[in-house]
């Protein structure tokens, strides 16, 4: 039985995993300077950052259409038994309901929402890849998947607020005041919606490692793999806490760079420690 695992570009799945486990991914839009570009495949993070920071507004993402959906799912469905579509999560883009509406035309394509955003759908996409390797059915697979949803434990520190301000999520004197306190939130997401946790104080390099210490306490943490995603850190700040994660008994860290969309609302200097819990 063959099944293909594809997924939104959403997921930040760095290029060997993709390779590895044969994941086709599907790119959001995202627009700025008058032109709308394909996410991951004609604009990157840095193209956005360079925008910005040279005065530019701050792009607009938007969701795979119905359209290219169809054209996905026409091209994949002959070739395969089943085909296996997750989206980012519903509360934050169109693409569950535009990949619902387009799979109504093909009898073996799965669509599931992993009420989630960058590596914390990519780490549910790995564990479907994993389990059609293993040659488990797709109704087992897709079961699976609507299990673990509620065990990915996503939760990112950004370093500043200025995007999220020029985004409208939060008021510009917000984002000036923690700014000048060094103010470093933490976002979680939980039922997939995004709320605000604790508030660390200090270098965005400094309090990393408390902020991962923080969300491994108490847990029942699943080693099996953890991706450690961020936006344009310096190289030895990941690195630091993917040491941190091995020190900690994780069997694969996955350094990842998050893509257009997370970086669109965060900016860079965001760091994400993502995992399951048992």
């Amino acid at each position: 039985m063959s099944i293909k695992i594809t997924a939104t570009s959403t997921c930040d799945l760095p290029h060997e995993l993709l390779e590895r486990y044969q994941i086709d991914l599907v790119p959001l839009y995202v627009s700025f300077g008058g032109n709308t570009y394909r996410d991951g495949v004609d604009a990157s993070p840095e193209d956005i950052f360079r925008h910005v920071e040279g005065g530019g507004d701050l792009p607009s993402t938007a969701a795979v259409n119905i359209a290219d959906y169809q054209e996905l799912f026409a091209d994949l469905s002959p070739k395969y038994d089943s085909v296996l579509h997750i989206t980012i999560g519903s509360e934050f883009s169109s693409c569950y309901q535009n990949a619902l509406v387009a799979a109504e035309d093909f009898p073996n394509v799965y669509v599931v929402d992993s009420k989630n955003l960058t590596t914390g759908q990519g780490i549910l996409a790995v564990e479907a890849a994993v389990a059609a390797e293993r040659g488990d059915p797709i109704q087992d697979i897709v079961a699976m998947l609507e299990e673990k949803i509620g065990k990915v434990d996503t939760t990112f520190v950004v370093d500043k607020l200025d995007y999220l301000a020029k985004g409208g999520r939060c008021s510009s004197v917000v984002a000036l005041g923690a700014n000048l306190l060094k103010l470093k939130p933490c976002i979680v997401l939980a039922d997939g919606k995004m709320t605000v946790g604790k508030k660390y104080r200090g270098a965005f390099e400094k309090v990393l490692p408390d902020y991962v210490r923080e969300q491994l306490a108490g847990k029942n943490v699943g080693l099996d793999r953890v991706f450690v995603v961020h936006t344009r850190c310096d190289p030895a700040i990941p690195e630091a806490i993917c040491s941190l994660a091995r020190e900690y008994g994780f069997r694969e860290v996955v350094p990842a760079v998050a893509g257009c969309t997370i970086s669109c609302h965060c900016g860079p200097n965001t760091l994400g420690f993502i995992f399951l819990r048992k």
